[in-house]
This record gives structure tokens, sequence and C-alpha cells, in this order.
């Protein structure tokens, strides 16, 4: 058990689906207390969810929230096909079993969130509610995205330029501070320029498709940076682009619940200036909500606030999480 930089917050190992898993957490001290488990996408970090695990820790739940599979502290297996969303969902389950639980309410943020719906898809024994920002549920269907971007005729796509293993990962280890630091500014609400974003990458690297800001955010701090930067610097990327590299067998393995909705109460939040609203097929997602999601108890789409929409709007955001949870 180690400190973390957030107070409260302690930073343990477990073993989990015969992974070590690093996770951050933080309770109420009552045994008893709900667990919450929080899940981050990419290029992230269990510290991404520094606000909300010190509100709803707050508001009565114990709080955990893993570096995920590939990151941080947990272990990276070098097989790609190990990061398919059954390991995911799988290191979630296990996750929860190891924390001496029996069930657990699950938010996810990014590559978080399909792991989340995923979770509560498969597992509504285990996980009775979910949580997921930026990434709306969309139920297995009948083609896989990257068949879907091809067939639209779309071949720059950040998602296909992830597809060959090192390069990528070449491209964010040349200056991981500087990569990070466009990435998250690039993705976020300050940056308001039409078309802005890395999901098209028309000069075919992802960071000429970036902005390097005048000054970092203000939901982004240089302490921050500094520690989502000697995160990387120590586990490197291959890890979370691997996650990418399995969408097709994702899709493959999933044919038993294509077309299945989620009843379980659930919440989505967003925010208006995040990319992901913006790709091909996300309108179609939120407007079949009221099918896919039959217990959907709010879609909140948080006006000026971008992908990393936690972190930046983090009062906003934990209000409605914990009248989420505190509601069921």
């Amino acid at each position: 058990m180690t400190a973390s930089p957030v107070p409260g917050v302690t930073l343990k190992t477990t073993t989990a689906n015969s992974i070590h898993m690093r996770y951050a957490e933080i309770g109420p001290g009552e045994p008893g207390a709900p667990l919450v488990l929080f899940c981050h996408g990419w290029p992230e970090s269990w510290y991404s969810w520094r606000h909300q695990l010190q509100a709803v820790s707050a508001a009565g739940f114990r709080c955990v929230a893993p570096d995920m599979r590939g990151y941080g502290g947990t272990q990276a297996p070098e097989t790609i096909e190990h990061y398919t969303l059954f390991h995911l969902v799988g290191d979630m389950a296990e996750l929860v079993k190891a924390l001496g639980e029996t069930r657990a309410f699950i938010v996810g943020h990014d590559w978080g969130a399909p792991v989340a719906w995923h979770a509560a898809l498969w597992r509504p024994d285990l996980f009775p509610a979910v949580c997921a920002m930026s990434v709306p549920y969309s139920p297995p269907g009948y083609i896989d995205v990257l068949s879907a971007l091809e067939k639209l005729g779309i071949n720059d796509f950040y998602m296909q330029y992830f597809q060959k293993p090192g390069v990528a990962e070449a491209e964010m280890q040349q200056d991981i501070r500087t990569a990070l630091r466009r990435i998250y500014y690039t993705a976020g609400g300050d940056l308001t320029e039409p078309g802005k974003g890395f999901a098209r990458l028309p000069d075919g690297t992802l960071l000429s498709n970036t902005v390097d800001p005048p000054k970092l955010p203000a939901w982004l701090s240089e302490a921050d940076l500094d520690y989502y930067a000697g995160e990387f610097a120590r586990a490197g990327f291959r890890g979370g682009f691997n996650w990418y590299r399995n969408l097709r067998r994702n899709w493959e393995l999933s044919g038993p619940w294509r077309g299945q909705p989620i009843r379980q109460p659930s919440l989505f939040i967003a925010g208006s200036r995040d990319g992901v609203l913006r790709f091909p097929a996300a309108k179609a997602q939120l407007e079949a909500f009221s099918k896919t999601l039959p217990g959907l108890r709010g879609n909140h789409i948080l006006e000026g606030a971008g992908h990393w929409v936690q972190q930046e709007q983090p009062a906003a955001v934990n209000k409605l999480l914990i009248d989420f949870l505190k509601g069921l």
C-alpha cells in the first residue's frame, strides 16, 4: 500500500483474472458501503478519476479506480489477443471478487465506457447499475467498426492508424509529455475550432493533427501532466493501443449478444464539445437509447465540456453521478 498524489487515496495491488492489478482506493470507512468501480480510457490512468474518488467516497461509497490492463502499475501482457473486451470485463469482475465484494456499481469513460457497458450487459448480477461517459452504448451489431469505416470510404481514422503494432507507440514515445499535452488539449473543450480533433488523420500521423496549447487548460495542471507522463514513461503505450487492435475480434466474439439492451439502471454523461459525439454512428446511438437502455435514468450533455468531461467539469459530473448512485 502506498500513498497517492490525491489526498485520502491509497494505491494497492492485487491479482485479478491472472494479472497483477494496481488500484486506487478511498472509502468512507463504514462496513458494507456500496462499491463503485471506475474504469478509465486512453491515454489515461486511475488518476483521471481523482475528483470523483474524493466526492463519491464522501457521499458514502467505497471507491476503487484500477489502472486498467496495460496501463500504469497494472500488468501489460505482451500478446495482442489478451486485450479483448472479454479480458477487460473479466478483469473488472475478478477485481470485485478480489476486493471481497459480490457486486459493484460500474462507471467508465472513453474506452472504459465500453468496458462498463459490457460488464453490465454480460454480468447484470455483478454490476446492477452502470454509468458511462463519452462513448454511447451500442449493442453488438452486424458489422465491426473497422469494416464500417472502410465501407464509408474512410481510411484515415485514428483507430485505423492504431492497428499496426509499433507505429503509434513510436510516435507517442518520442516525447511523452508533449504528446499527452497535445492530445489532452486537442480533445478537450477549450479548443473550439470547427473540425478540431484527431478522429481523422489526413496528415498520416496522430500528433500532426493535434494542437499544442499556448498554456494548459484550467482542468489540467503541470503536476497532473507530470503524473500522467510518468505513468506512461514506465508502462509504455503498447498495452493501451492493443485494446484498439481487438476491435474486430470483440465484434466476432460478441455474436450471442447482438441487439441486446442493458436493462438495469444506467446513466450517460458527455461533453457538448466531445469529438466522440461527432463520430459517424453517435447520433443514431443516442437516439436509440429508449430501446437499447430501457433503464436509462439520465442522458446529460454538459455544455462546453470536451472529451475529458469528468476532469473538465468535475462538480457537475460528481453531482449527476452521486444523485444517480443514491437513487438506486
